[in-house]
């Protein structure tokens, strides 16, 4: 999944995140700021068996361009997959799909199974053409805002002449009859059943095709919790408990996801009660721990133990901008990367609570040290002497520091910058609001830019692909290196999990000596939740878990 907005927060997302924004109106409970009400939602907002999530302004709420964590959260509340991560049990498991699919002898071919019965939220059936017409309109090129995230489906026959525009449908993509949905690759990948876990690869109903405009504002899903009505932006969101859901009925009413400006003023309404969640500002972490109790696991709140501190599968970096003359020079991005005190960093904002990035790939993905990345350690002297070695005068070096000003992410830029200074590097800040910001990376308009990415799905593949591979639609900066190319779609087709593991570590290693990115630390939850939940998981995919969720 995708960017990610904030910096305490992480699914690009990925998430993460990937992935939210514009300029925010601040909420006190349900009111605005010039103290109007905040309309029909205000209700739902009022309900005691309605949980109050806080949320940044989201980019899309919309499945098929589920790009970072903000937006990504609603779609998981409203649309089910054919297939989902158990945390539990650390596999794939069925969720629209009656069971696993079956695969042909060739590894080319998966078919589904759908559950009988399911229905979206305007009462049409769920049927193998409504999976169909989701996956392909993250190829299509006609939508008003095409897929961020169409790189998920870049395995499948077909999506590459959809996407080119010199088909209109997914070849690879055969809906059999009402319950058979047939998937075909164009070579073997071990790890597609994990691809297919990513809420953008949800069903939709034809009135997505018919009414796209007002599909983006109000998608219609399929899964536990359905829109009331129109995304307000800035404002909130409001969804209500579905009915007519296939699956085991939720607990909780509904959800009102309360826009926030900032994680600060978020945490603003939390301790006035108007929040059931909300991230922890920049250095009172600990003091949250003490008021409102550590959970046990680290991504469950329950009374007493409320707050979350558990190792998200998220890393935080900088992109290069390979345009800028400067940071085309791997000497530069090397350089850069030595200068930076990812410990100092984590030991002063994050009061020790996360890791100093070693490498893109997160500990928890995958720990073995030949992932390691050289020039993420500190050593600012062997970064001047690299500097000095090439001929390149620091003072020479003037670089921005793009990112979204409304995440939090003011203080990590400004540790950044003094540790850059120090070595003579000319440093500036830009900051925008979130949506903009996006399209300023797509558009490449940036010098070196933040950006989170937390797992899609917790495979190496997943960290690498989607921002590495020369065509990937989260490849920013257009990092093209040939021998990464193939060496990533060798990987994807090693059955074996142990070789196709070894495989991904020599190329998580060759990326490391281009810097094209430069990581900066490994992401922790940095949330906490009130005494109303009796039990709410948020798990390490920063996914939260409304449809298990249960409030006093």
């Amino acid at each position: 999944m995708a960017d990610i907005k904030n910096s305490a927060l992480s699914r690009r997302q990925f998430v993460g995140g990937a992935l939210a924004a514009s300029a925010l109106a601040a909420l006190a409970g349900c009111s605005n700021n010039d103290g109007g009400t905040a309309g029909s939602g205000a209700t739902t907002a009022s309900g005691e068996n309605v949980f109050r999530f806080y949320l940044s302004e989201p980019a899309y709420i919309d499945p098929y361009n589920a790009q970072e964590n903000q937006g990504t959260a609603v779609v998981r509340a409203t649309f089910d997959t054919l297939l989902t991560w158990d945390w539990d049990k650390n596999e794939v498991t069925p969720l629209a799909a009656a069971d696993l699919p079956t695969v042909s002898e060739d590894g080319l071919t998966y078919t589904f199974t759908l559950r009988e019965g399911m229905k979206f939220h305007n009462g049409d059936a769920v049927d193998a053409a409504s999976f169909k017409r989701g996956w392909e309109r993250l190829a299509d090129g006609t939508m008003a805002s095409p897929s961020e995230i169409g790189y998920h489906l870049a395995p499948v026959a077909g999506y590459a002449e959809m996407a080119a525009g010199e088909a209109d449908e997914i070849s690879g993509l055969v809906a059999v009859d009402d319950l058979t949905f047939q998937v075909t690759l164009t070579a073997p990948m071990a790890d597609f059943t994990a691809v297919c876990c990513h809420p953008g690869l949800a069903p939709v109903p034809q009135a997505a095709l018919d009414d796209p405009a007002a599909f983006l504002e109000q998608p219609i899903g399929n899964g536990p919790f359905k829109l009331d009505e129109p995304w307000q932006h800035n404002q909130y969101i409001t969804a209500s408990r579905f009915e007519d859901y296939y699956g085991e009925a939720p607990k909780i009413d509904g959800v009102y996801f309360n826009i926030q400006s900032t994680p600060d003023t978020a945490f603003t309404e939390f301790e006035g009660g108007n929040l059931d969640f909300a991230m922890i500002p920049t250095g009172r972490i600990q003091e949250t721990i003490d008021k409102y109790g550590e959970s046990e696991d680290g991504f469950t709140v329950t009374p007493g133990a409320q707050t979350l501190i558990g190792t998200e599968l998220s890393t935080y970096y900088l992109i290069c901008n390979m345009d800028n003359p400067s940071l085309a020079d791997v000497n530069v991005r090397r350089a850069i990367s030595l200068a930076i005190n990812r410990q100092n960093i984590v030991d002063t904002l994050y009061e020790g609570t996360r890791e100093p990035a070693n490498s893109i790939m997160p500990l928890v993905i995958d720990d073995n040290e030949e992932n390691v990345w050289e020039y993420c350690a500190y050593d600012p002297d062997r970064a001047k002497q690299i500097l000095s070695d090439a001929g390149i005068d620091p003072s020479t070096i003037s670089v921005t520091l793009d990112y979204n000003g409304d995440g939090g992410h003011e203080d990590i830029m400004s540790s950044i910058q003094a540790d850059l200074q120090a070595i003579g590097i000319t440093v500036t800040q830009n900051t925008t609001e979130w949506a903009t910001y996006l399209n300023n990376l797509s558009a490449g308009n940036y010098g070196l830019a933040r950006l989170g990415w937390t797992a899609d799905y917790p495979t190496q593949d997943n960290f690498l692909y989607p921002n590495f591979y020369s065509t990937a639609d989260n490849n920013y900066n257009h990092y093209n290196n040939p021998e990464v190319d193939a060496a990533l779609d060798a990987a994807r087709q090693i059955a074996d999990e142990e070789e196709r593991k070894a495989a991904y570590r020599t190329i998580c290693h060759t990326i490391g000596e281009d810097m094209p990115v430069i990581p900066i630390m490994f992401y922790a939850h940095s949330y906490v939740g009130s005494e109303r939940c009796v039990s709410f998981n948020y798990d390490a995919q920063t996914i939260p878990h409304f449809e298990t969720a249960e409030l006093a």
